[in-house]
């Protein structure tokens, strides 16, 4: 496998040596770097050639070759991970970025499934991308200016070419048009310097000009730099090569130099060709006639690839500038011209990109945008239209699953957006998405502020109507219900949903938005029929052509139907419906991207109620570890898997590792949420009811008072989970053998449930059957025939196997555990 390795310099000369010496290295990494002394940390050596020649020569040896350009920290996380398919690990659009980056390096470290790979780290810089390099059976290059990596691996110095090799290369690329003499002089007036031999080597094949008369230019040239405020931190020798490349190709197509000197403010990695195809309608005076003219673009770009000024790679369609030659032709412009081409390129790259960036099929388009944006300095730019385009690099990463760089980098926007106003419009927006990436790594505590700050900010800036002003609502309800402020996020959605209706109308993208958290709400707040009517009205929506949504969103919302066909009894449904959505989500998404993992805890759910136990706890095992895997154990989606597979557990009557397993999460929730938090304290009741059943009912006692307390408290008297604890706590009582007590608290439990929910739901069917129990334990005269009544209402669902049906008909208690709901 021989992935994303520049195209081989097919003048390639000399370095035998070192090519040598990198065969031959007995350690796995290998650091290329420059003699600094000599060439006081100059590029245009050949450090990257050299690299690119050794993978084309040596490839036959290799199971796998990478090329990883490191010249931005940030970005070499999402390079390594793009190889985990290749490797046959779940891809980084799934786990996220650095999951994916870490199980690539692990992979390779162990040989699996490769023995013999080769890394290419070029224009390595930053000392910290060592944590990156993998140390196993492969091998490792890193190219870089810095002589630091010779502290910590075998280092080869890379130097300008012997004159043998100078004159080699000359006649390689120009044949019998050269002479050993001429290439001597050339090579000598040029210092060895591989890269302005490079254009030389190219001017001299585009054109008839004599040796002679060329080292007389290059002369006048040098005189010129030496009297001028030069570009000082490089070589004399290559700012006058280029320039007078540059001065014959301005007179043969002097179009060619705006795209060149445009190319200079992108990063030094491939430009995408459809930068400028897609962007044809930027605002970028200096190529607007190269825009407009596809086959004079396609020309300029042949012409500067022939003078050695681009490198062009047709099979990627890219192009690529050194950034020998960016320095070069920046350092040429004045401060004017600077900015001017840097806004040209800020509005080439927002035109360029796609409008949807949490649509994974886009996601290729976005990857090939990110490595210009702080080399462009992008941030810089206070254009509405480039700002949003550096927002949507933002959404891009988290989207994406890339939640660490997402998070640098919309901090930085804030940071340096603010500093001219502080709630500029722009810094709102990005504090927005700053809260979206901290709510999906689960950091709510940090989260709550937040929203609740911008809010104000929001209002202040744009008005209690404005769109951004809904958007910000939906966020802080969302931070709210986090928080377990169940009843205050219900008040504010209902309001924001309103608002949004009359403002944009009921199916615009933001109402649907809105209703979802409103759904949600409902679920939380114990209103089942109305979370069921008003996700399934969203899905419906979301799902017509009119109102297109990203895939991520339509499996959520169908997922959410499922769940709420569940909490309003409809087992098998839940199950019919969880499969469809989760068979949904591993085709467009990825068996391992977030939302497909969601779908599928609540599908174990649903088949653990529905009683498919063997299903449900497969399910439900694989989909804790997957989320262990991707946001680590003390995330709130990951407690959540855990609790499910504590709850399939002890149906199944695995109780000791049940038990273990919910008193884990017991312990851990409370750092995540806080001790009064409603998930907390429920999972305080699922706990319980695990002491009861192992024998230990006062325990259980205990914790199921404290816990109603608590819930009453956080909820009200007539939340379901103030409710399902009330009627374990009768199974206590009924286990201490205090049954009139257990009999007394089952009567008002079912009361209450009957009332909120109806006779044959599940959680009041349960508190019946329990009921029933105690009524004979205690000698009610109407025991025999409420126990009946019950068995009866159970009926159809004994028939379908499903546990709470078994239990009653068996005369055992029913336990009511909890499993925390999205929020």
């Amino acid at each position: 496998m021989f992935e994303r390795v520049p195209p081989r310099n097919r003048n390639f000369t000399g370095r035998e040596s070192l090519l040598h010496q990198l065969r031959e290295g007995t350690r796995s990494v290998t650091a290329v770097i420059p003699l600094p002394q000599a060439l006081q940390g100059y590029g245009g050596v050949g450090k990257t050639h050299l690299a690119i020649e050794y993978a084309y020569r040596y490839r036959s040896h290799y199971d796998l070759i990478w090329w990883i350009p490191a010249d931005q920290y940030y970005l070499v996380s999402s390079a390594l991970a793009a190889m985990a398919p290749h490797l046959g690990l779940t891809p980084a659009s799934v786990v996220g970025v650095e999951e994916a980056a870490d199980a690539v390096r692990e992979a390779l470290e162990k040989g699996t499934p490769y023995n013999n790979w080769l890394l290419i780290f070029d224009n390595a810089e930053d000392a910290r991308i060592e944590k990156f390099i993998p140390r196993g059976p492969g091998h490792v290059i890193i190219t870089s200016r810095d002589p630091n990596w010779d502290d910590q691996f075998r280092s080869l110095q890379v130097d300008v070419f012997s004159r043998e090799e100078s004159i080699e290369f000359l006649t390689k690329r120009l044949g019998s048009r050269i002479s050993r003499d001429e290439a001597f002089r050339l090579a000598d007036k040029l210092g060895d310097l591989p890269l302005a031999l490079e254009q030389v080597g190219a001017l001299q094949r585009r054109s008839t000009m004599t040796v002679d008369d060329y080292i007389e230019l290059l002369d006048k040239q040098t005189a010129r730099l030496l009297d001028t405020d030069r570009a000082k931190d490089y070589p004399l020798t290559m700012t006058a090569a280029w320039r007078v490349s540059m001065s014959l190709l301005e007179e043969r197509l002097p179009i060619a130099l705006n795209l060149l000197r445009c190319c200079a403010f992108f990063g030094p990695d491939p430009i995408p060709l459809d930068v400028f195809r897609r962007g044809n309608k930027a605002n970028a005076p200096s190529l607007e006639k190269l825009l407009a003219d596809p086959i004079m673009f396609d020309k300029s770009v042949k012409e500067l690839s022939r003078y050695a000024l681009i490198r062009s790679d047709p099979d990627n369609r890219t192009i690529q500038v050194h950034r020998l030659i960016q320095a070069l032709l920046r350092a040429d412009l004045d401060d004017e011209q600077q900015t001017k081409h840097r806004e040209e390129v800020h509005r080439l790259l927002a035109g360029s990109a796609p409008q949807a960036p949490d649509d994974n099929s886009k996601w290729g388009d976005f990857a090939d945008l990110v490595p210009h944006v702080g080399p462009s300095q992008l941030l810089g730019s206070s254009e509405a239209d480039v700002r949003e385009f550096a927002l949507n690099v933002v959404r891009y990463l988290y989207s994406s699953g890339n939640y660490p760089s997402a998070l640098e980098l919309v901090d930085t926007f804030i940071t340096d957006w603010g500093k001219s106003r502080e709630n500029h419009a722009d810094v709102l927006r990005a504090r927005r998405h700053q809260a979206n990436i901290l709510r999906r790594m689960g950091e709510y505590s940090k989260v709550y502020e937040l929203d609740r700050s911008t809010l104000d900010k929001v209002i202040a800036e744009f008005g209690a109507e404005h769109p951004e002003t809904l958007i910000a609502t939906n966020g802080l309800g969302g931070s709210m219900r986090a928080r377990g402020d169940f009843r205050a996020a219900l008040e504010l959605d209902e309001e924001s949903v309103r608002q949004h209706e009359r403002l944009l109308g009921e199916d615009h993208v933001l109402t649907l938005r809105a209703k979802n958290s409103l759904a949600l709400d409902y679920g939380l707040n114990s209103r089942y029929e109305q979370a069921r009517q008003l996700h399934t009205e969203v899905y419906l929506a979301q799902s017509e052509a009119i109102n297109p949504a990203s895939a991520e969103i339509v499996l959520l919302s169908r997922n959410s139907m499922a769940r709420a066909v569940r909490l309003t009894n409809g087992f098998e449904e839940a199950c019919d419906t969880g499969e469809a959505a989760l068979a949904f989500g591993v085709q467009k998404l990825g068996r391992d991207h977030w939302a497909t993992l969601i779908t599928a805890k609540d599908l174990s759910i649903a088949q653990r109620r529905a009683g498919a136990l063997n299903e449900a706890i497969e399910i439900a095992r694989d989909t804790h570890t997957r989320l262990v895997r991707l946001f680590g154990a003390r995330h709130p989606d990951t407690i959540a898997a855990a609790v499910n597979v504590s709850n399939v557990l002890r149906v199944r009557g695995d109780l000791a590792e049940a038990y273990e397993l919910a008193e884990e999460m017991t312990r851990t929730y409370p750092s995540v949420y806080g001790n009064d938090h409603p998930f907390t304290l429920a999972c305080m009741t699922n706990l319980a009811i695990l002491h009861r059943l192992l024998g230990k009912p006062e325990e259980a006692r205990v914790l199921n008072e404290a816990a109603r307390e608590g819930l009453t408290e956080r909820l009200g008297p007539d939340h379901h989970y103030v409710l399902s604890c009330a009627v374990n706590l009768a199974s206590d009582l009924a286990a201490l053998g205090r049954s009139e007590e257990a009999r007394q608290h089952g009567e008002v439990t079912l009361d209450q449930l009957t009332r909120l929910f109806g006779r044959d739901h599940f959680l009041a069917l349960a508190c019946a059957a329990n009921l029933a129990l105690d009524r004979e334990a205690v000698g009610a005269p109407d025991a025999e025939d409420f126990r009946s009544e019950v068995v009866d209402l159970y009926k159809e669902r004994l028939d379908l196997g499903q546990p709470d049906a078994i239990n009653a008909a068996n005369g055992n208690r029913i336990d009511c555990d909890l499993d925390p709901l999205p929020i």
